[in-house]
Formats: C-alpha cells, structure tokens, sequence
C-alpha cells in the first residue's frame, strides 16, 4: 500500500451527514441500485461506488475536491485516496 498525505491526515471514520442507510443522492432519486457504499472523511457524506450506475462518491469528490473516502461496507476498513490514487 502507498502512503500519502491525504490518507495520513485523515479521519480513520467519521459519523455520516446526514444520517442515513444508503448513497445520499440515489435516495434522494429515489433509486437503490448501488453496489457498495463509500463515507468522505472530510464531511461524512455517503455515496456509491464506482461500480454502481451513478457513481456518486467520485462525483462528490469532483465536486468538492474531498480527496479521501472510507468503505462503508461491513467488515471493510479500507481507505482510499482519489487525489493521489493510493489506499491505506
């Protein structure tokens, strides 16, 4: 596994905002299609991975240069930094 900056910096969890049991915007859309769920440890928002149809988490992302999610899956502790393409 790669270090970066970001990944060092970062939360190892955080609580998501605003509570809630699937992506965000595919609830909002009112569709719960996602493959996995992934956290922002900046802001705690929860969106879909990449895999899903919207690919929602790397929209957040791109649209708010939050450069480090979490896996929100049971089990998986994993984190991953979009910015330099590294997982710790």
């Amino acid at each position: 596994m790669s270090a970066c900056e970001d990944l060092a910096t970062a939360p190892q969890d955080i609580e998501p905002l605003p509570p809630t049991d699937g992506c965000a915007e595919c609830l909002a859309q009112g569709r719960r299609d996602w493959v996995h769920l992934r956290i922002c440890l900046d802001c705690g928002h929860i969106g879909c991975c990449d895999f899903s149809p919207q690919r929602h988490a790397i929209a957040h992302f791109h649209n708010t240069s939050h450069p480090v999610i979490r896996s929100y899956e049971p089990g998986e502790d994993w984190r991953w930094c979009f910015v330099h393409e590294a997982m710790g």
